[in-house]
């Protein structure tokens, strides 16, 4: 039996708005309601997590994406209150290594303002499923989420700082969920997190990379309301 009247506040990830879960919301069952966050608001995770529970309903269910999932934690420490219960998608403990760090300054020194044009195809395919890496149709929705978020945006996220997040202050019922298939996040991260959190469960995706909310909405959504009907949270 579904949880009456739930409310998902959603958290996109890392150069991704809104539209990330369009196809994931048709699959939840009616009466559900969500809040769409956006990371576009502050220069820290912190900040950004705070100005998103500013625009939030009082009491919800957070769902974070990626780098969102760094976000909804922090959110979820910051205000324990108002989080019934916490689901992190695709992400990770871990703060970007120094190399990684290397990479994304060298990536924003090559481009600018007006020469950007969206994350490129390349990097799209890396975050696809290995079936999907030349599917023009899911490229092209990612690459115009990129565009329409910008420039301002890609610096500002690049530049986050991902460490001490919080995880092992997190008090409500967590799920942490991953992908088979995931070339960005390994199994082993989620398998940290959910160490890492008090009580989290763990549940893995299957047929999909990265980009679990397109990828495989339905399953996604399943997912969770399968596992928020057995915690009774509404």
């Amino acid at each position: 039996m579904n949880p009456p009247s739930t409310s998902l506040a959603l958290i996109p990830g890392y150069m991704l708005d809104e539209t990330l879960w369009n196809t994931f919301k048709n699959y939840l069952p009616e009466g559900w309601s969500t809040a769409d966050a956006s990371l576009g608001d502050g220069q820290t995770i912190r900040e950004i997590a705070a100005n998103i529970a500013d625009r939030l309903p009082l009491r919800f269910v957070l769902v974070g994406f990626s780098l969102g999932g760094y976000v909804a934690r922090q959110l979820a420490a910051d205000f324990p209150e108002r989080v019934d219960a916490l689901i992190i998608i695709a992400s990770s403990l871990r703060d970007d290594t120094e190399q990684q760090k290397k990479v994304k300054r060298q990536a924003l020194q090559a481009i600018s303002a007006k020469s950007f044009k969206g994350l490129s195809n390349a990097t799209i395919a890396q975050s696809l499923h290995p079936r999907l890496a030349a599917d023009a149709e899911k490229i092209a929705f990612i690459k115009a989420m990129s565009q329409r978020l910008g420039y301002s945006a890609l610096v500002t996220q690049s530049q986050l700082e991902r460490k001490d997040v919080p995880a092992s202050s997190i008090r409500c019922p967590t799920l942490v969920i991953a992908s088979a298939d995931d070339a960005l996040r390994s199994r082993e991260e989620a398998e940290e997190l959910v160490a890492a959190i008090p009580g989290a469960e763990l549940q893995v995706i299957d047929d999909s990379g990265h980009m679990i909310p397109l990828e495989q909405p339905q399953v996604l959504a399943e997912t969770i309301v399968h596992w928020l009907s057995g915690k009774h949270v509404s």
